[in-house]
């Protein structure tokens, strides 16, 4: 459970990412209140998961989950360039999030 927690605890960090840039400085109020809100939420998540869950594992799969989240999300919504080296290096990170979850 607490991995499946942490897992959604990192997508909310990337709906958290997206909605601070919408909020243009926290100058418009449904993307600040999307952020508050989602942020509150996935710090919550991550907070239950590091119960069960290391430190170091946690802290690293819900940063991975949320950079790629935020990543793809750029790529895709916001056209951001999509190149050889970026999908490699993101691919890196997934990498390195199954070896975590491997050795844990």
């Amino acid at each position: 459970m607490a991995w499946l927690v942490l897992v959604v605890s990192g997508v909310l960090e990337t709906v958290w990412a997206i909605a601070l840039q919408a909020s243009k400085g926290f100058s418009r109020p449904l993307p600040s209140v999307v952020f508050g809100a989602t942020v509150l939420m996935s710090m919550a998540g991550l907070s239950y998961a590091l119960r069960t869950l290391p430190l170091g594992t946690g802290y690293a799969v819900w940063v991975a989950v949320g950079t790629l989240g935020t990543a793809i999300y750029g790529m895709l919504a916001l056209g951001d360039p999509v190149t050889v080296l970026r999908v490699l290096f993101l691919a890196m990170i997934i990498g390195g999030v199954v070896g975590l979850k491997m050795a844990h």
